[in-house]
């Protein structure tokens, strides 16, 4: 499995991006795709996680409300809408792939099988 993260970059206090995770290889039809940050000198945390096949999306509880993640199966990726950015969202921003579709540990960095190479999210104040 090959996940290639894209859409990070500058913005300011209060404004929108929108990172995307383009995913392929031999996926298998039930899957779990996270995205998870780290920021300098901390460690990696839980940013939100689908569950390919049911669609359904779990959130870090600060993160709830102003980020979204969804998936495009035609297109095999799966995205995250990030709104009302703050400075303490500056951060490298990680897409994930957990095999195992029943998992109930997606909040861990441990349980994913892959990762993509990151992309910077800078939020000026």
């Amino acid at each position: 499995v090959q996940l290639q993260a894209s859409g990070g970059g500058l913005v300011q206090t209060g404004g929108s991006l929108r990172l995307s995770c383009a995913v392929s290889g031999r996926t298998g039809r039930s899957y779990i795709m996270g995205w998870f940050r780290q920021a300098p000198g901390k460690e990696r945390e839980f940013v939100a996680a689908i569950n390919w096949s049911s669609g359904s999306t779990f959130y870090a509880d600060s993160l709830k409300g102003r980020f979204t993640i969804a998936r495009d199966n035609a297109k095999a990726t799966v995205t995250l809408q990030m709104n009302t950015l703050k400075p303490e969202d500056t951060a490298v921003y990680y897409c994930a792939f957990d095999s195992n579709g029943s998992s109930v540990r997606f909040r861990v960095p441990d349980e994913y099988d892959y990762w993509g190479q990151g992309t910077l999210v800078t939020v000026s104040s």
